[in-house]
This record gives structure tokens, sequence and C-alpha cells, in this order.
């Protein structure tokens, strides 16, 4: 049994009550499987609705790294490539998954785990001809993954660039709720889905058992991809187990709620860190805390916590990366608060 309390990652607890609610509820309902269930389909017009889009194709899957492969394997050709930053998921945790099935993924140096028009623009001019892979779209994740927020303005440059060089812009949205929540937002989620040709909405990592509900705002690049899901065993014969989760979690508008509180509590935790005396390696802006500690404090809160240590910086200090989730306890964040002022 896990003895320590941990911020380690946003995924950490099981699922909500309301979804395990919902689940429990319906088990002994017999439906249509492979997402053909009622829960999946309204769920599907709940999140069209949400997003401002009655004409978009959503289709739900198990997890980010599947989203990712299913996505960029499927809009792209052979030839194509994919451009991200280089701390991007897709070229750090995702053990070569693009790359496996063919895509090179152009790497531009991250700023605060962002990338730009002049970085996606140098990588799309240095490719000239058809000796060279052929730039064909550009992945980044919102929130970053290193918690920052594309603010409304970096994400309609990059949006009004893509559209005038052709390019598909593909958004990785395994947090997008605490993106949108957050203090620093200032785009409300149909704004955002506008803005990008797909995206997807995560739900492990806001309250979910599982499950990712990717979203094509143009129908037409949708085409065929329930053929992709079936081959590449994404197609779930218990699709309802995705799409009651995703049910619960916006009829009555508990995804935005927990990634609230996820939020809040990060906020929370960073004040007590700051008060402290620590600063941070990157300026909180959603649910990802890096804070800089001394070897010495690290070690004496490991006894108590778990964490990462995301990056030594030298013989005495390292970063470390906090996450604060939708079940994150004020009583945790106040011990840990307590636990660093008397260290």
């Amino acid at each position: 049994m896990q003895s320590q309390i941990s911020f380690k990652n946003d995924y950490s607890e099981g699922a909500h009550p309301e979804i395990l609610n919902l689940l429990t509820q319906t088990n002994l309902q017999q439906e249509p499987g492979y997402g053909e269930d009622t829960w999946s389909l309204e769920a599907k017009d709940m999140i069209r609705a949400q997003i401002g889009n009655p004409d978009a194709e959503v289709y739900f899957v198990s997890g980010g790294t599947q989203a990712n492969l299913l996505v960029i394997s499927h809009l792209l050709k052979p030839y194509e490539s994919v451009i991200a930053a280089d701390t991007g998921h897709i070229q750090v945790h995702e053990t070569g998954a693009i790359e496996n099935c063919g895509h090179k993924i152009n790497l531009v140096p991250h700023a605060m785990g962002k990338i730009d028009v002049a970085g996606i623009n140098k990588v799309l001019k240095a490719h000239t001809d058809h000796h060279m892979v052929k730039p064909a779209m550009v992945y980044l994740s919102q929130s970053t993954e290193l918690g920052s927020i594309y603010k409304r303005a970096e994400l309609e440059e990059i949006s009004n660039y893509c559209r005038a060089n052709n390019l598909k812009l593909f958004i990785d949205g395994a947090r997008l709720a605490v993106a949108l929540t957050s203090s620093e937002a200032d785009l409300t989620l149909p704004e955002f889905a506008k803005l990008c040709d797909v995206f997807y909405i995560g739900a492990t990592k806001n309250g979910g058992l599982l499950g990712e509900a990717i979203v094509f705002n143009n129908a037409g690049e949708a085409a065929g991809f329930p053929y992709y899901l079936k081959q590449k065993g994404a197609l779930m014969a218990k699709g309802r187990l995705l799409g009651i989760q995703f049910h619960a979690l916006f009829r009555d508008g508990l995804y935005f709620e927990l990634a609230k509180h996820a939020n809040a509590m990060a906020r929370k935790l960073a004040e007590g860190i700051a008060a402290a005396g620590y600063g941070f390696a990157l300026t909180p802006e959603s649910n990802q805390l890096f804070p800089i500690l001394s070897l010495q404090v690290i070690a004496a809160l490991s006894e108590q916590f778990t964490f990462y240590t995301w990056e030594k910086l030298d013989d005495e200090k390292a970063v470390v990366r906090l996450v604060c989730s939708w079940a994150t306890k004020e009583a945790d964040v106040d011990s840990f608060i307590d636990t660093l002022n008397h260290r």
C-alpha cells in the first residue's frame, strides 16, 4: 500500500465517484458495442455542443499516446513529418511511437515548453524539396509538458501560420482541462477548438479511469478513421466504458470543476513554496509545478512525499516536479508546505 503522499502525477487516483456511479448504474444495461451505445453517442453530441461545432467527428480512445499515434499516422502521408517542441510528449515520452509508424519529428527548441511561428517557419524553410521529408503538421500540447499555457495570441498566430502554409495543427489535450481553467487562461473551449484542425480532450488526467476524446473539426479529415481505429487495435468492443465517462464529465460541468480544483491546489502549493523562500524553474501556470530545492530538502521531503526530481542543476540543487490532481486533498498540500517550512 502507498504510505506516502503522492505529487507525482494527476492520474494516481482511480476515478471521480460520479463516473463510477454512472458505470455501476448502467452496468447491466444492454448496449451495442464499438462506441455505438447510447452513452457514447450522447457524449459525442455533448462534446460537439461544448465546442460549438455540430459537424465535428468525435472518437474515444484509451490513452494519449494512442491518440497521438492514431491522429498523426492517419493524417500524414508516408513522406510527411510533424513539427514539435523538443520537450513534446511525442518526442520524449512515447518510446518512438511516431517514428515507428514511419514519420520523422522535426524538433523546435522550446521556450517555457512552447514553440512559436519563428521556430516552425525555420523548419519549414529548411525543407526545400523531395530529397527531404515534407513537414505537414504542427503538434503542440495545451497545457505543455512543463505546465505552461498557450495564450490566445500565441495560438492564433500559430493557427494562422499553419493555415497559410498548408500545415495541419494538432493539439494534444491530455491536460486541456487545466489549461482552460488556469488563472492564466484567456481562451474558452469553443474558441480553442476553432484554432486547430484536430485535438483531443483528456479524461485520464482529469478524473476519468481512462480515455481521450479525439475531435476532428473537419469531418472530411476523419474519413476512414474508424477503419484505422480497428486496424490499430484501438476500437474497444465495450466502447460504452469510455462513452459513459465522458457523459459524466460533460453533462453537468464536472470536467471543468475537477480541473479548477487541481489548479486551485497547485496555486496554493506554489504560494506556500514561494512564501518559504524557494523559486521556480518555470512560472507556475497550471497544475504542474517545478520548484528549485536543495538536495538536502528534497531528501527530507521524500520521506513523506513522492514526486519526480526533474533536473539536477548542480551538486546542491535540483528542479523537482509536483503535480496536483482533481483529487488532491488540501490537507496534503498544507502538510507539504508545513514540512517544507520546517526543513
